[in-house]
């Protein structure tokens, strides 16, 4: 095992032990964790970007299959400039519109504790933000 690996295997194992504190967590084939929080799947992976530089990503699906409403896209493109913990993503498909909540951060080192409290961070913020979307949706009059 190169020593790439063996740090990112430790960082996975740590966020594991922090994140089953709170849910069930997965662990994919490929080392991937992934666990739901409400309604809200999500994945954590580590990789190192540069020798000294071990990060983890944390990727949330907030909501697919939204509809394709401007107003609606603007209004998630508002909560993205409000400081979140993580950037949010929307992607128009051929179903609707997508949306992840991203968050990347060197966590090398940190203790089981801070480790989960900033993960969960960003997946409760995942799950308000489901929430906000799905209820503006149904607030939505349909033309």
């Amino acid at each position: 095992m190169t020593q790439e690996a063996a740090t990112t295997a430790e960082l996975l194992t740590a966020a594991k032990e922090a994140l089953e504190t709170y849910h069930e967590v997965n662990v994919d084939d490929d080392g991937a964790l992934t666990l739901r929080h409400g309604d809200v799947p999500c994945a954590v992976q580590a990789m190192q970007l540069a020798e000294g530089l071990t990060v983890l990503s944390l990727t949330c699906v907030v909501a697919w299959d939204l509809p394709l409403d401007d107003k609606l896209a603007q209004s998630t493109a508002e909560r993205a400039g409000q400081g979140l913990f993580g950037t949010l993503g929307v992607v128009r498909t051929e179903r609707g519109m997508d949306v992840t909540l991203r968050y990347a951060f060197p966590a090398e080192g940190m203790e089981p504790q801070p480790l989960g409290t900033l993960l969960m961070l960003v997946v409760s913020t995942a799950s308000q933000l489901r929430g906000e979307l799905l209820t503006e949706v149904e607030d939505t009059p349909v033309d």
